[in-house]
């Protein structure tokens, strides 16, 4: 039986081609002669309490020029699919959880959704690694300003992020010292309305933020490390850091081992964790990069190793 897949995710005309994580996924899946179907946002919907969407069937291919080709769409049964991948970019707002909620209608009747909807909902990508204190760096989760001044003054140079950032937007370094302490604090929080994180510097992000990549719970050998430029913090891609490939270190190893578990029981099939020096910093659920990358580095194919999962808990399902 052939599986159907389909794909909620960007506008797949405007993606970068030699990054982009979902078309990796999306060219292991169709060389398993999958049918592709594709999906925005915008497409999903609620009838008489049924998840239907707007799809289009989808053909992917290795040209720079011309990666996709898309059928005229068609209104189908969500549950027609055998599973779904929950590719959308952060922001995770109000829209995002809709969409869950729309997913999970098709969930209750068989699709596997990539991840698993109420996961999505529970993990967020910044608390969840709270979960793992063994893993982490000295962390704060508040919206009262004293408390996030206290933490300063304890540890002297602290990183402060919103919790539903992505891609290093809003975040600051604050050294000894610093001036702007109040002025940070009453931006990110809103005057103390919002709640934030604190997390003790980790001086080894001057050799990379290293994003290490989970499948249903076991992880992949490499990491790529995503230095950040000279004089800057942050060491995302999308900040201007340089991604070099490496294998993982024994304590990466160990991170992977100690969060592993607590995935697989999520359904979380897909995930990448954040590794700074030691410390565990954020684990994404949402849409993990980085895949072409490792791919590239040392001629893997992670995208045929998430669909191997998937295959194999299709059939744990009856579905394939």
């Amino acid at each position: 039986m052939t599986i159907k897949l389909g794909v909620v995710m960007d506008p797949i005309a405007a993606i970068n081609y030699k990054k982009d994580t979902t078309l990796a996924m999306l060219w292991a899946a169709q060389a398993r002669d999958w049918q592709l179907y594709y999906m925005e946002q915008s497409d999903l919907y609620l009838e008489q309490g049924v998840a239907r969407a707007r799809m289009s069937h989808l053909s992917v291919f290795h040209d720079p020029d011309s990666w996709f080709n898309l059928a005229p769409a068609e209104e189908r049964d969500l549950a027609d699919l055998d599973v779904v991948l929950m590719c959308k970019d952060p922001p995770f707002d109000n829209e995002y959880i809709y969409t869950t909620y729309i997913l999970e209608e098709a969930e209750r009747r068989g699709t596997l959704i990539v991840n698993r909807c109420q996961s999505l909902r529970d993990c967020n990508e910044k608390v969840f690694a709270t979960q793992f204190p063994q893993c982490c760096p000295p962390v704060l989760v508040s919206a009262d300003m004293q408390r996030l001044k206290g933490f300063h003054r304890q540890y002297e140079d602290a990183i402060y992020k919103p919790l539903d950032g992505m891609g290093g937007d809003a975040i600051f370094r604050v050294k000894p010292g610093d001036p702007n302490l109040s002025v940070i604090l009453e931006m990110l929080t809103n005057h103390g309305r919002q709640t934030i994180m604190a997390q003790q510097f980790i001086p080894e992000i001057s050799n990379g933020d290293k994003r290490i990549l989970m499948i249903d719970g076991e992880v992949v050998p490499y990491c790529l490390a995503r230095v950040p430029l000279v004089g800057e913090t942050r060491g995302n891609l999308a900040a201007g850091g340089t991604g070099v490939p490496q294998p993982l270190t024994e304590r990466d190893h160990w991170i992977a081992q100690q969060v592993g578990p607590s995935l697989k029981e999520k359904g979380l099939l897909f995930v990448g964790l954040d590794v700074i020096g030691d410390y565990l910093t954020e684990i994404n659920v949402t849409s993990p990069t980085c895949i072409r990358e490792l791919d590239a580095g040392y001629d893997l194919d992670i995208g045929g190793q998430l669909m191997d999962c998937i295959s194999q808990e299709l059939k744990t399902r009856g579905r394939a």
